[in-house]
């Protein structure tokens, strides 16, 4: 597996494209699509229990006020990307079709990842306390601002969802075991904190379970006779075109506004990053069945890549850091 961890493949992502080919062969139908579909709807509420007793309040009072960083990663979050998605409706619908197009415009409205911008920013040698809070608020807002974004892009592209309902499914389902599970968090903060190997497996599981359930009924509705080969190829292309702009505008902004390196950092990873915990339930709430599938492909393909070039550039954060050290003594 050596191959592997040179090229920055994430584990994760490998069980996710491992799950897809086996809702592709075995397809969950019937009463085995029902009972799947139930215990869907407890793994994703589950999920946000566990998010919200994650959440530390001392680590975001930590960051908190480092309200100018807040506010370039929130634009480059709900702003940017969103307009950049826009942009991508000049794409020719042979290179890019309409329900990938779909799926790029969700893929922009949603917030940004917890642990991996985290990470990043700690191994780039940035500040960490503004990244937990940063990346936390995003997650949080998202769960409210994703759903009206995605009902903003897609009426413009004629597509239309009922944003009042979608919000209401989404304060149901997500925000209130989320509530629920950070005010649990005297009770079982500790636990939590105690055994995050298990939390990160019952997250991951949950996340593996809501995507086999979305490609079984994508594959009942033919998700692999629109899909072929050179459209994957193409959704890989403009995801690392998508990652790039975002990445440089977000480090020419950082220094245009007078940043240390350590915030340009937090800014970079913060502000690029999509979460994938986030979008899968938020996409089984959000749109029909038989569209999940569909509009979760731009998604996994554009988390793996923003997993690898983000690797490689904290890397070499690190190495300027440790190059622009003064010598001791």
């Amino acid at each position: 597996m050596g191959w592997l961890q040179r090229l920055k493949i994430d584990n994760f992502l490998l069980m996710l494209f491992a799950v897809v080919a086996a809702a592709s062969l075995l397809p969950a139908k019937g009463v085995v699509k029902i009972g799947f579909e139930y215990l869907t709807t407890a793994a994703i509420a589950l999920l946000f229990f566990m998010h919200g007793a994650k959440l530390s309040r001392e680590a975001i009072v930590a960051g908190a006020g480092h309200w100018r960083l807040h506010l370039v990663v929130f634009l480059s979050t709900f702003a940017l990307f969103p307009l950049l998605g826009l942009a991508m409706a000049f794409i020719p619908p042979t290179i890019l079709p309409p329900p990938l197009f779909m799926g790029f415009l969700y893929l922009c409205a949603l917030p940004a990842t917890v642990q991996s911008a985290i990470a990043f920013t700690s191994v780039a040698g940035g500040n960490v306390a503004a990244a937990v809070c940063s990346a936390s608020a995003s997650s949080i807002l998202g769960i409210f601002l994703s759903p009206v974004l995605v009902g903003a892009l897609m009426q413009t592209q004629e597509g239309g969802t009922d944003t009042l309902h979608a919000i209401g499914k989404i304060i149901l389902q997500l925000m209130v075991p989320f509530i629920a599970g950070h005010l649990s968090r005297p009770l079982t903060g500790r636990w939590v904190d105690k055994h995050k190997k298990l939390i990160n497996l019952t997250d991951r599981s949950s996340i593996l379970l809501v995507v086999y359930v979305a490609f079984s009924e994508a594959v009942v509705e033919g998700i692999w006779r629109q899909v072929t080969g050179v459209s994957l190829l193409w959704v890989v292309g403009i995801s690392l075109a998508l990652l790039t702009i975002v990445l440089i505008v977000n480090t020419c902004a950082s220094r245009l506004l007078g940043f240390n390196t350590a915030d340009e950092i937090t800014i970079v990873f913060c502000g690029s990053k999509k979460s994938l915990a986030n979008g899968v339930p938020m996409a089984n709430v959000l749109f029909p069945a038989g569209a999940v599938g569909m509009m979760l492909l731009p998604l996994m393909i554009f988390h793996q890549i923003q997993l690898m070039v983000c690797a490689v550039l904290a890397q070499r954060y690190a190495r300027r850091s440790v190059k622009e050290k003064p010598p001791v003594g």
